[in-house]
């Protein structure tokens, strides 16, 4: 069932065009990803759905609720954690967790969300006394105290050292096991793979390609990938260039690179056995949601 809906929905700045008819929809339960580089919209487009945002067309509907004329009601039912959450450094994480609590008819108890985020023994540090990996464990909190249906993520990672980043994978899948809704927004196009039931790619107010990471992959680079390899010997690159499923063929210093479709590898590793050709240091890499990126968009990979 889908718990969000967004038809037809628009938003220019003066003369630039944030959102162009973007359409897309949210099921109940799962990881959605909204992705893209800065400036692609997909920042507007979640302050529509928020109704921190008012579009200038289009329709929006989040747990049935117009954002707009549902303001009230809507923000009792989602949780948002923004990309500026704006705590005073000076104020504790418990008096932070109790404020947030204020704002909701009936939230969940900030004790409660201390003991689940392992923030206990952090209840009366200044927010400035955190560490990277206790704030967002703390954003995440505030985000989830009103006992949303819906959490809103926005760059939750931005900042984050890989060990806090992959910590706070496992969160986000936490929430999602409590039964929350998660739209995750984000342009590191690995966390995206890695959490996402389905996601939507924005690039230029628009969206290029809807789906699950796996089959955005299998559309935009037929799966496939690319191998690397030093051969042994003298190797003719026309060889490799006729095999089903190659896509390219090029030689930089000593090694050979080989990208393809489908299972290319098996194909190419059956020729070089045939005609007697040893390969060393052979890498195989499997295509990613960062090739797939670049093949519906022909843009850079969207990182900062």
């Amino acid at each position: 069932m889908a718990i969000i809906e967004v038809n037809g929905l628009s938003k220019r700045y003066g003369g630039r065009t944030a959102l162009d008819g973007v359409s897309f929809s949210v099921e109940e339960g799962e990881i959605f990803g909204i992705l893209g580089p800065n400036g692609a919209g997909k920042t507007t487009a979640v302050e529509c759905l928020e109704g921190l945002r008012r579009p200038d067309s289009g329709t929006v509907r989040v747990l049935g609720l117009d954002p707009q004329a549902d303001g009230r009601e809507l923000h009792q039912r989602i949780g948002v954690q923004l990309q500026q959450t704006g705590l005073p450094g000076s104020i504790r994480v418990r008096e932070a967790l109790e404020l947030y609590a204020s704002f909701y008819d009936s939230p969940r108890d900030p004790g409660e969300l201390l003991a689940q985020w392992d923030l206990e023994d952090k209840r009366d540090a200044r927010v400035r006394k955190l560490s990277g990996g206790q704030a967002q464990r703390l954003y995440i909190a505030l985000a989830l105290v009103g006992a949303p249906r819906v959490a809103f993520l926005d760059e939750l990672t931005t900042g984050l050292d890989p060990q806090a980043r992959r910590s706070t994978w496992e969160l986000i899948r936490r929430i999602r096991d409590e039964g929350v809704t998660v739209v995750l927004i984000s342009h590191f196009m690995d966390e995206a793979e890695e959490l996402c039931d389905r996601l939507a790619v924005f690039d230029s107010g628009r969206i290029v390609a809807t789906g699950s990471p796996g089959g955005l992959i299998e559309q935009a680079t037929g799966g496939g990938g690319r191998m690397r390899f030093r051969p042994v010997g003298e190797l003719d690159l026309a060889l490799l260039a006729g095999v089903p499923g190659v896509t390219d063929v090029r030689r930089s210093g000593t090694h050979v690179t080989v990208s393809g479709r489908g299972d290319f590898a098996t194909a190419v590793t059956s020729v070089l056995a045939r005609n007697h050709i040893v390969v060393a240091d052979l890498r195989i890499d499997q295509s990613t949601l960062d090739d797939a990126y670049l093949a519906l968009t022909g843009g850079a990979p969207a990182r900062d």
